[in-house]
């Protein structure tokens, strides 16, 4: 962590920040140096702009340390073969994010004293807090407990020497940042237009209830703490923004990753990563489609294979699945999201192939296509401005399902209408609803419909992995085969593509003698040897 301050303790303020409505320009670093910055409104604006530069962009490729998407080779912390890092670029980010919102925090009250109303100022330290809590979570959710810096230090101050903090304390920190911010930031129906993206109270709200979500079952299944409290906090602060009104369901699914989905006209959007316009108002883009079609994150037979059937009974269960004859056949009958996230014959594609047929083995390894964000203009272009969505209502939807049946042990109908069923009832999507009669009737576990609607309503967004570890069965679902679609006789066409296949003529990535996961070690991640050698007092992490 030293090491990360001495690359940023300059203060030094460059915003290259990627949203067309927050006016930010790079400031030339031999002009404005930080003591001299924080003089008014408009530089604390742009000082906070700064902070959005660290949201996560485009593409999302998380899912390939999951059971749920494979790249084009095997991962290392997929099948369990990494090692401790020498240096650990991510752990870095995060502390410089965390220092830059401390950074605002203290100079904020500069502009107060230049002038600037305390009701303004309030807006932007409610944004700091936000991001300080972001920062936190994110590396809570790989190392537990981490050091906590809440302010600004030098590159010699002892404070850089103290150990991680406990679990405990950390999430503690993070829920005391977010409501902070719950308190400071505006609802979304507060702010002007061009405001678009910035963070708002329901943002803070839903960070919360996705990080209470995350401790409270990781706590319940891993059998320590207090998993009731975060559970609890988890369902107020999803059902707070619920009864807000604020938000709503977009009609359709697979244009929530269009440019249809962009803008404040989609009220499912809670929080965004946004890029330019256009070609002629380019300030930041992604090239998403492309590295996608070359198969950096493939759906796997296990994302494919957990849609339901339109009658919302599983494949294994419903009289509706028949084995299908080739990749049309796959999406018979299946629940519409299969076909938004998946590539299907008839399809638009890229600009040497209109019109999609069937998986390019030789990208498209496990015989799925990943549609998200696909766009033929786009791929002409080599460019795209389709925002990201980082935290959608669907999501607060799915929090709140969660954690009510986790605190319970059970669901009312009531509860199933207020959050699953607003999904299942989405214009494009049209599936039937869940029910406790009709869970009952089919024999049915209404956790695992719960979890299987997560998955299939976030698929391939860089949730699963993170699931699999808080509810403990990562240590089963990851020491499978990898498996892809059914080596149908299309596939065969390919010359020089011959994968490997199982008994049954299903494509193998890799077979489970081959991968591994240790229980003992691998919930966690290891600090890398740099910040342990800076600070000598960061302990490592169990096994590791």
């Amino acid at each position: 962590m030293k090491s990360t301050l001495h690359k940023i303790a300059t203060g030094i303020l460059i915003c290259t920040m990627g949203m067309t409505s927050c006016e930010v320009n790079r400031i030339p670093e031999t002009d404005i140096t930080d003591p001299s910055f924080w003089q008014n409104e408009a530089d604390l604006k742009m000082g906070t702009n700064r902070l959005y530069t660290y949201l996560p962009g485009l593409p999302v490729t998380d899912d390939v340390w999951s059971d749920d998407a494979y790249g084009t080779n095997n991962n290392s912390i997929s099948d369990g073969t990494r090692i401790v890092p020498g240096t650990d670029g991510f752990y870095e980010n995060q502390y410089a994010l965390i220092r830059w919102a401390n950074n605002i925090m203290e100079k904020s009250q500069l502009v107060v004293e230049n002038g600037t109303a305390q009701e303004l100022v309030d807006v932007y330290i409610g944004e700091a807090y936000f991001f300080r809590a972001w920062g936190y979570f994110q590396l809570f959710q790989r190392y537990g407990g981490v050091p906590l810096i809440l302010k600004t230090l030098t590159e010699d101050a002892p404070e850089l020497l103290e150990p991680q903090a406990s679990r405990e304390e950390v999430i503690q920190t993070i829920y005391d940042d977010l409501d902070i911010a719950v308190s400071l930031l505006p609802d979304p129906s507060d702010q002007d237009a061009s405001e678009y993206g910035r963070i708002t109270r329901t943002a803070a709200l839903a960070l919360k209830s996705r990080a209470a979500l995350f401790e409270g079952t990781r706590s319940k299944f891993h059998g320590y703490g207090d998993p009731q409290s975060h559970l609890a906090i988890a369902k107020a602060a999803a059902s707070e923004i619920i009864q807000s009104g604020e938000h709503d369901i977009f009609p359709n699914y697979f244009n929530l990753f269009q440019y249809e989905g962009n803008g404040p006209d989609n009220k499912e959007n809670i929080l965004v990563r946004m890029y330019g316009q256009n070609t002629e108002n380019s300030i930041s883009y992604h090239v998403t489609q492309r590295n996608l079609e070359t198969g950096v994150a493939n759906p796997t037979k296990y994302l494919a294979d957990s849609y339901l059937m339109t009658d919302g009974l599983p494949i294994d269960m419903s009289p509706l699945y028949e084995q299908p004859a080739n990749t049309v056949e796959v999406f018979n009958n299946r629940d519409p999201r299969m076909g938004d996230t998946f590539f299907k014959a008839g399809d638009e594609y890229i600009g040497t192939r209109p019109v999609y047929t069937i998986p390019p083995l030789n990208f498209q390894k496990t015989g799925f296509g990943n549609r998200r964000y696909a766009n033929l203009n786009d791929w002409q272009v080599s460019r795209s401005y389709i925002d990201r969505p980082i935290i959608r209502y669907a999501e607060v939807l799915l929090n709140y399902a969660e954690a009510t049946y986790e605190l319970d042990g059970a669901i009312s109908d009531e509860d199933l209408n207020l959050s699953v069923n607003k999904l299942r009832s989405r214009e494009s999507v049209n599936m039937p609803a869940l029910t406790n009669v009709f869970v009952a009737a089919n024999g049915l576990d209404m956790r695992q419909e719960i979890r299987r609607e997560r998955r299939v309503e976030l698929a391939l967004e860089g949730f699963r992995y993170w699931d699999i570890i808080r509810w403990k069965i990562a240590e089963d679902v990851l020491k499978r085969d990898i498996l892809g679609n059914y080596y149908f006789d299309e596939f065969k066409e390919q010359e020089g593509n011959d994968p490997l296949l199982t008994d049954d003529n299903i494509i193998l990535l890799q077979k489970k003698e081959n991968r591994y996961f240790d229980p003992a070690r691998d919930y966690l991640w290891p600090f890398a040897t740099e910040q342990r050698a800076l600070n000598p007092n960061l302990e490592q992490n169990p096994e590791w």
